[in-house]
């Protein structure tokens, strides 16, 4: 059985794949408690590996993300993937990257979002966990101007095709000023808004 917050069908509101129809799978459970998150992630319900496969298979939109929470924290998730592959999904993760599970090799896209308030679980000498060595993007929320620093040394821990900073949301404000900030001393780096935030939708 996996532990959920939700799944719903939306459009992806960062990243990349930005405006790309998808099924949401939101696991529960975090092994991180970032000051600002705005993320419920307490177990809501309960499903099997069937039950999920057959709710997702009943939106109209062919892609998943597999969020959180966190969802290399699952177990079971290799079954799942696998099921979902079998049913002709397309696979996104989203993870805040402190343990590289292997079945993120078997994915269609990885979305990292390593958290500089945990600077330490990736840039520090001894690691809790095994963090993430590569992505597809990387997301790094600007908190504070700390993140500048923080995006330089995650540029060269984690290799990713893309490297976005994200403005801080907190209690419903959203800090474009320290985002821009952050980007205005980093080279290769992009913007990504939560669009979903801003136009309104889930």
């Amino acid at each position: 059985m996996y532990d959920l917050v939700e799944i719903f069908e939306s459009l992806q509101g960062e990243g990349r794949n930005t405006g790309r129809p998808c099924v949401f799978v939101r696991f529960a459970g975090c092994n991180l408690k970032c000051p600002w998150c705005d993320t419920d992630v307490k177990k809501r319900f309960s499903a099997s590996l069937d039950e999920i496969v057959k709710e997702v298979r009943g939106f109209k939109a062919k892609s998943v993300i597999l969020t959180g929470g966190e969802p290399t924290l699952v177990k079971e998730m290799p079954e799942l993937v696998a099921a979902l592959k079998k049913a002709g999904c397309w696979i996104g993760v989203e993870t805040n990257g402190t343990i590289a599970a292997d079945w993120l090799g078997f994915v269609d896209y990885v979305a990292c979002s390593p958290k500089v308030e945990f600077a330490d679980l990736y840039c520090g000498d001894r690691n809790v966990a095994t963090p993430l060595k590569s992505a597809d993007e990387v997301r790094v929320v600007a908190s504070s101007e700390k993140a500048v620093e923080f995006c330089k040394r995650i540029r060269g821990r984690i290799a990713a095709t893309d490297y976005y900073v994200s403005p801080c949301d907190r209690g419903g404000k959203i800090d474009f000023a320290t985002a821009k900030a952050v980007l205005s001393q980093l080279d290769g780096w992009s913007l990504s808004v939560q669009l979903h935030k801003l136009l309104g939708f889930r």
